[in-house]
């Protein structure tokens, strides 16, 4: 069982969603990447996904590809972010660690190089935002061969189909994009996340994490009562721009122990 399956299943057991932070690779400070991803484990992030920088992230709010673009002027790229999950590694094996980019830096990289190389890092799973579920088959099979997760996305305009093809090759998990946008953008309507989610899972047989648009505790509450997982991401990155060097992994933890505590008060109410 990989550990992002063990994780999940340990939360079931205790009838408690994940918590998914996402940072972006080498910002603001390179240096301070793998002290912030160990901040966040320790504060109750059961899930991290790390951002690979790239120059047109697409699918990403200013707030992320501002972040994306200060960390390529850092000279972060695929080499740096793999050897952030190497350092993480090295003080926790626990909490697992996804990769979430473009096809780009992947395939420039060298595919089948990214994906030894990744799982020598210490990487759990990979998701790639334009590798669409039918062009992804022997990609996806490739990172299951390695024990490494294929994770994808679905929208509130996924047809029943696309959430069939992801059903049938996603493993992990499944990111649901709750809002018909950006990262960050836009007011995330809660109630009609917990509408399309059961219909989601008539296709999808593994966890269903809810992303984009949360912002804080309060609402990552709320989806946490009909979502497997919380992903929260722009209000992070932005929370970070504003830290130096000695606050940046405080802040990080505060913020996440704050979201942690208000998932956990959920389970009895």
């Amino acid at each position: 069982m990989s550990r992002i399956a063990t994780t999940f299943a340990a939360l079931a057991a205790q009838r408690r969603a994940a918590l998914i932070p996402y940072i972006c690779a080498g910002d603001p400070l390179p240096e301070a990447t793998v002290e912030v991803m160990l901040a966040l484990a320790t504060a109750g992030a059961d899930i991290i996904e790390l951002g690979v920088p790239f120059s047109d992230p697409m699918a990403d709010g200013p707030v992320i590809q501002k972040a994306s673009e200060r960390a390529l002027a850092k000279g972060i790229g695929m080499g740096q972010v793999l050897g952030f999950v190497r350092g993480f590694r090295e003080r926790n094996q626990a909490t697992p660690v996804v990769l979430m980019g473009y096809a780009n830096p992947i395939e420039r990289y060298g595919i089948a190089r990214f994906i030894a190389d990744a799982k020598a890092a210490g990487v759990d799973g990979v998701l790639v935002v334009d590798y669409p579920p039918e062009e992804a088959e022997s990609f996806a099979a490739a990172l299951k061969a390695h024990g490494m997760d294929p994770i994808f996305l679905l929208a509130p305009t996924s047809t029943d189909q696309r959430m069939k093809d992801v059903g049938r090759i996603a493993s992990g998990y499944v990111y649901y994009v709750s809002l018909k946008g950006v990262t960050g953008a836009g007011h995330l309507d809660t109630d009609a996340v917990a509408a399309v989610l059961p219909r989601i899972r008539e296709h999808v047989k593994i966890p269903l994490g809810v992303g984009f648009g949360i912002r804080d505790a309060a609402t990552a509450k709320v989806v946490a009562r009909s979502a497997d997982a919380v992903v929260i991401g722009s209000a992070l990155v932005q929370l970070l721009q504003g830290q130096t060097r000695d606050t940046l992994a405080p802040a990080a933890a505060a913020f996440i122990a704050e979201i942690r505590t208000a998932l956990d008060e959920g389970i009895t109410q």
